[in-house]
């Protein structure tokens, strides 16, 4: 039997793809578009249901999302947490990221289990521009979660000053 056809062991495929997430945490653009060329599913997930596309969304690389994304990664899907990759660009603030998602096809509205949306996360953690964005996309700022919380009441309870500012002018 050749080297080329032998089969990875379990150990070494958990090697493997935590080294493949590894990739997406650092923003590895040029090797996931490798990988994803040569077979890698766009959409593989680790233990906590993170995707590809969630992992660089969140630690902020948006060439490595916009790789993804032409890939066809699905940018709707939740985590284990029920975390979407647009929430996570929200809650860190990163505005090209929410950007690059939108233009992949992230819902605006898309929310989490709890009915959370990117627009309540930025609204909690003071992302003004992102609010700004968000809303010229067509999120509703009256909107609400399952606990019935709009982000207005998010930003309130988390202290986001300029947020709470924001919305309360643009709710008047």
């Amino acid at each position: 039997m050749s080297d080329k056809s032998r089969q990875m062991t379990p150990e070494e495929a958990a090697e493997f793809a935590e080294q493949v997430f590894n990739k997406a945490r650092d923003g590895d653009a040029v090797m996931l578009d490798r990988l994803i060329s040569s077979g890698l599913p766009v959409n593989l997930r680790n233990s906590k249901g993170d995707t590809l596309l969630m992992l660089a969304s969140y630690y902020g690389h948006v060439e490595a999302v916009q790789v993804l994304l032409k890939h066809k990664a699905d940018p709707e899907l939740r985590n284990g947490n029920g975390q979407s990759p647009i929430a996570g660009a929200a809650f860190k603030g990163n505005l090209a990221v929410v950007k690059a998602l939108v233009e992949g096809g992230a819902e605006v509205e898309g929310s989490s289990f709890d009915g959370r949306t990117a627009l309540m996360m930025a609204a909690m953690f003071n992302r003004v521009e992102i609010i700004d964005y968000l809303i010229s996309k067509g999120a509703d700022p009256a909107a609400k979660d399952a606990n019935g919380v709009s982000a207005l009441d998010a930003a309130k309870t988390m202290g986001a000053a300029d947020t709470t500012a924001q919305l309360q002018k643009l709710l008047a």
